[in-house]
């Protein structure tokens, strides 16, 4: 009876997980099969209007009109006279920047005095790897000169050329350098083996402890392996690599890019190249690796970086412009279709890369910012419950418009929403409690504060996860609205993770601009933290593409914000001493103290309406008396933020570069 009784549970639930299954799957398909219904309604609707003979007279009109409309669009991004004497400051101050890191950045007779005499507490010999073929003799000679001029001089020079016939002054050029100064080794190659084979053959030669990669037609700071020394001496780095700029016409002092660097992140590295010049790692770091591998020609960097730094034990960023990449013709620098390959070449180091690391079923496509800048799918591997916590106070028409939208537009089918009903008033919001409670994805609860207890967003957040079920977490807003399909996806792809804490989304306000697309420690009037790329149009690509692509950062909003819930538990959820800002910057750093990292994505698209319209606790405006305590209130938890973080404030955000305005949200670079 007892097997029996037990078969007949089993077939139950089998049963009951069929259907459920049947059901979730069947909700999947009536939502593919009406947005693709849509998508083929619009398509029709789109030729039938293109075929018509009076749409393609007008033609000309249109193409006016959409000029005008683009130069409107630029006046309105820019807001007023004030935003075009913000957008013209910031060009003064890239040019100003452009000649602080040229040429005037170079010491001065008595600082190369010092910097040759200065003794180190090691002693290191770099080799420099340059692989030649067919350099132009400017070029050339430049280049060896920048090696030469080193503050630094313990350095090997390794030239292996791959020149053809035509350009045999290569080898004399190079064989004149090297009866001169015998740090300098060359060698000329029996056939041109490309720029893996060749800079391999250049590592043959080399002797040094650590070795660098240089293009046979660039430039070196004087400094920069005086600069490395530095950093291997004091932090015992193995991987190390600088800022660096794009110059044309000649000159160093004519920049065209100037790239300034986040420490090292990994998802920024996957993602795109940042790293790219110029790289020095210990010699140990390459043992039964190949230094570039021949099937990666045209990103061989991107992959020996990818396998270099995964190994290396302290990768190190030296915050400061010591690489001149020459943009020419025929150089990647100038145009990434001078050598299309590059982009099948970076796609497979990253798929290797991935696959190594133990991922599969991964997609990578280019994004609109570049083409080597990518766009990373990761398969999900599970699919747990993920619980949506929702705090409100009556904005009825704003709380059903939020979780409208997660109902209707979600394609992830495992979650429940959970709204934290806070001291609402209003009858409507009441009203449509009694509407949605039956609802089997929805449940109210609601948090009662002390008395006197004034509001508290940690609190009320704490209390909502508490009332929870899901493996996952969701923070978010009562005033968005999900743009993204399958915005959950996105955020779950990194959640999953094991070295992940909290992922957030990019949010926009009604207009279109941003809201949030990451957090920077620091940035902002009372130094605490700030949003980066805020109010830039949707459009933008961002500060060297990165609006298009998910990248580490030290923290994201509590508006939309997800968290593994056995984390949320380990760190004691929302700090509760923050009861209104800050808590999500707080919440985020704890998780990145347990060595964790926080992940922006672009690819979770939501509307962030109601805080463009009232305004931030730090805006200055005609204050009111609620101004002044909200102003009051902040002023307190930015002191006790700054209090409980200092250590971590002084050393600043290691994904946002020194060398940036903490005034500004553009990029802006600091004077």
């Amino acid at each position: 009876m007892v097997t029996e009784k037990t078969t007949e549970e089993l077939l139950a639930y089998y049963k009951a997980a069929y259907e459920k299954e049947k059901q979730k799957n069947s909700d999947m398909a009536t939502k593919l099969a009406d947005a693709t219904a849509k998508a083929e309604d619009l398509d029709f609707k789109l030729k039938r209007i293109k075929n018509n003979p009076i749409w393609k007279m007008s033609a000309p009109f249109r193409a006016v009109m959409h000029w005008v409309i683009r130069m409107k669009d630029r006046i309105v991004r820019l807001g007023n006279p004030k935003g075009v004497m913000r957008k013209l400051q910031s060009k003064l101050i890239e040019k100003r920047a452009a000649k602080k890191h040229g040429r005037s950045s170079f010491p001065t007779p008595e600082e190369r005095k010092a910097m040759e005499s200065y003794t180190f507490s090691k002693d290191i010999t770099f080799s420099v790897l340059v692989p030649l073929y067919n350099t132009p003799k400017k070029y050339l000679v430049e280049m060896i000169d920048s090696v030469i001029s080193q503050t630094y001089k313990g350095w090997q020079l390794c030239l292996a050329d791959g020149s053809d016939a035509e350009h045999d002054y290569v080898g004399v050029i190079a064989r004149e350098y090297a009866d001169r100064d015998s740090r300098i080794c060359y060698k000329k190659l029996e056939k041109n083996e490309g720029i893996s084979g060749n800079t391999n053959r250049c590592y043959e030669m080399a002797t040094g402890d650590y070795i660098a990669l240089f293009d046979h037609d660039d430039i070196l700071h004087p400094n920069v392996l005086f600069e490395y020394m530095k950093v291997i001496c004091e932090q015992d780095a193995d991987y190390i690599y600088c800022d660096e700029a794009t110059f044309k016409n000649g000159s160093i002092d004519n920049m065209i890019t100037l790239h300034f660097k986040p420490d090292y992140a990994i998802d920024n590295l996957r993602a795109n190249n940042y790293i790219c010049h110029f790289s020095a790692f210990k010699r140990s770091l390459l043992e039964g690796t190949e230094l570039f591998r021949t099937q990666f020609d045209g990103s061989q960097d991107h992959d020996m970086i990818l396998r270099l730094t995964s190994a290396a034990k302290t990768v190190v960023h030296v915050p400061k412009l010591l690489y001149y990449w020459r943009s020419h013709k025929a150089s990647v620098a100038s145009d990434i279709s001078a050598k299309l390959y590059c982009i099948d070449a970076a796609k497979g180091a990253v798929a290797d890369h991935l696959t190594k690391a133990g991922y599969d079923g991964f997609e990578i496509t280019s994004t609109r910012a570049f083409e080597t800048i990518f766009r990373i799918k990761y398969k999900l591997t599970q699919f747990p419950k993920i619980s949506i916590i929702i705090s409100n106070k009556d904005h009825a028409s704003d709380l059903s418009r939020c979780v409208q939208s997660i109902l209707d537009k979600s394609t992830y089918d495992n979650y429940e929403i959970v709204i934290v009903e806070n001291n609402s008033t209003t009858k409507e919001i009441f009203d449509y409690y009694e509407e949605i409670k039956n609802h089997p994805r929805i449940k109210v609860v609601t948090y009662v504060p002390a008395e006197g207890e004034g509001f508290n967003f940690s609190k009320i957040n704490n209390y909502g996860v508490r009332h929870s079920d899901g493996e996952y977490v969701i923070l978010l807003n009562n005033d968005t609205e999900i743009i993204t399909l399958d915005w959950m996806e996105e955020l779950l792809m990194y959640g999953l993770r094991s070295d992940v804490g909290a992922v957030g989304a990019k949010l926009y306000y009604g207009d279109k601009t941003i809201q949030h697309a990451g957090i920077v420690l620091n940035l902002g009037a009372h130094r605490t933290a700030g949003h980066t790329h805020y109010k830039v149009n949707y459009e933008n690509v961002g500060y060297m593409g990165r609006l298009c692509y998910a990248q580490d950062v030290s923290a994201v909003t509590g508006a939309c914000l997800m968290v593994k819930r056995l984390l949320f538990d380990q760190v004691g959820g929302l700090d509760e001493s923050f009861a209104v800002g800050l808590n999500d910057v707080d919440f985020c750093l704890k998780l990145r103290e347990l060595g964790l990292l926080n992940i922006f994505t672009p690819f979770a698209e939501l509307f962030h309406y109601e805080s463009a319209s009232r305004g931030s606790d730090i805006e200055t405006r005609q204050p009111s008396e609620a101004d002044k305590i909200r102003a009051e209130r902040y002023n307190k938890e930015c002191e006790h933020f700054k209090t409980k973080w200092k250590d971590t404030l002084e050393k600043g955000d290691p994904y946002y570069n020194p060398n940036f305005s903490l005034d500004r949200s553009d990029f802006s670079l600091r004077i």
